[in-house]
C-alpha cells in the first residue's frame, strides 16, 4: 500500500470522526440544564412584585393546566406565620426528570425534561408545614429533543396512559422558628409520590427559603424505574437507559 493511499485513507477517517463529533455536539449532545439549586431558583424570581399564575393542586390533567390570573404582591416584610395557605406559582415552577442515556456511536448523554404545567398548595400552621400537594402534567414535559418527548407518550413513563405525577405530604415538616427573609431551611419531605400509576412513600431532601414574599423550594429524588414498573425506552439512536433517574423540582409558592 502506497503512502499516498494511507494518507488519503487517514484523511477520510479523520473527516468522518470530526463529522461524527460535530453531529453529536450540534444535534445530539444538547446542553442539559444544571441540577436544581436554591440560589438559581431565587435568581429566577425576577421581581418582588409579580403577576403570577397561581394554580391549585388537583389530581386531574385538566385542572393541572387550568390557571387563574392573580396579582401576588410580594414584600420582604411578609410573615409566613400570618399566611397559613400558599398556592403554587406555575410560571416560576417546574417538575422534571434527569436520566443518563447511551446514544448510538456517541456514548453517554444526560437527558433532562421539564414541565411548568404544575399546580399545588402549601399549608403552614406557624410551627410546621402540615400540608403540601403538588400535581405535574407530564404530557407537557419538554427536553432538548422532540423525538424523546414523543417517545415518552407511549413508552417509558407513558404519558398517554399516566398523564400526571403527584406528591402529597404525609408527615408534618417541623420548623424550629418562623423563617425570616432569606433564611434557608433544610428538611426532608415525607409523603406519597405517584408516578406511572404507582404510589410509594418517599423521603425527599429539600431546601427552602422565604425570598421577596415567595416561598421557594427545591429538591430531587432518585427514582428506580423498576419500583414504578417503568421500562426505559430504547431505539435506533438510544441504545439504553440507566435503570434509575432523578425527579427534580423547583416550586415557588405565593400567599393564597
Amino acid at each position: 500500500m502506497s503512502r499516498r493511499t494511507i494518507f488519503i485513507g487517514g484523511a477520510v477517517l479523520a473527516v468522518a470522526v470530526v463529522g461524527a463529533f460535530v453531529v453529536w455536539a450540534l444535534f445530539l449532545r444538547g446542553d442539559a440544564p444544571p441540577p436544581v439549586d436554591l440560589d438559581s431558583a431565587v435568581a429566577s424570581i425576577s421581581s418582588p412584585t409579580a403577576t403570577a399564575e397561581v394554580t391549585p393542586a388537583s389530581t386531574s390533567t385538566t385542572a393541572a393546566t387550568t390557571t387563574t390570573d392573580v396579582t401576588a404582591t410580594a414584600t420582604p416584610a411578609v410573615d409566613p406565620a400570618d399566611v397559613p395557605s400558599w398556592e403554587l406559582v406555575a410560571a416560576d415552577s417546574f417538575v422534571g426528570y434527569r436520566v443518563v442515556e447511551e446514544l448510538a456511536n456517541i456514548g453517554a448523554n444526560t437527558a433532562v425534561g421539564r414541565t411548568s404545567s404544575v399546580g399545588g398548595s402549601l399549608v403552614f400552621d406557624g410551627t410546621a408545614i402540615i400540608g403540601v400537594d403538588v400535581v405535574a402534567d407530564l404530557t407537557q414535559l419538554e427536553s432538548d429533543d422532540s423525538r424523546r418527548d414523543r417517545q415518552l407518550r407511549s413508552r417509558g413513563i407513558q404519558t398517554n396512559d399516566f398523564p400526571t405525577a403527584t406528591f402529597t405530604l404525609t408527615s408534618p415538616i417541623e420548623i424550629d422558628a418562623v423563617p425570616g427573609e432569606g433564611e434557608t431551611i433544610i428538611a426532608t419531605a415525607v409523603g406519597d409520590f405517584t408516578l406511572h400509576g404507582i404510589t410509594r412513600s418517599v423521603e425527599i431532601p429539600i431546601e427552602g427559603v422565604l425570598s421577596g414574599g415567595f416561598v421557594i423550594i427545591v429538591g430531587s429524588l432518585e427514582v428506580v424505574f423498576a419500583d414504578y414498573e417503568i421500562e426505559g425506552p430504547t431505539g435506533r439512536s438510544v441504545l439504553s437507559i440507566e435503570d434509575q433517574g432523578v425527579m427534580e423540582f423547583q416550586l415557588v409558592f405565593a400567599p393564597a
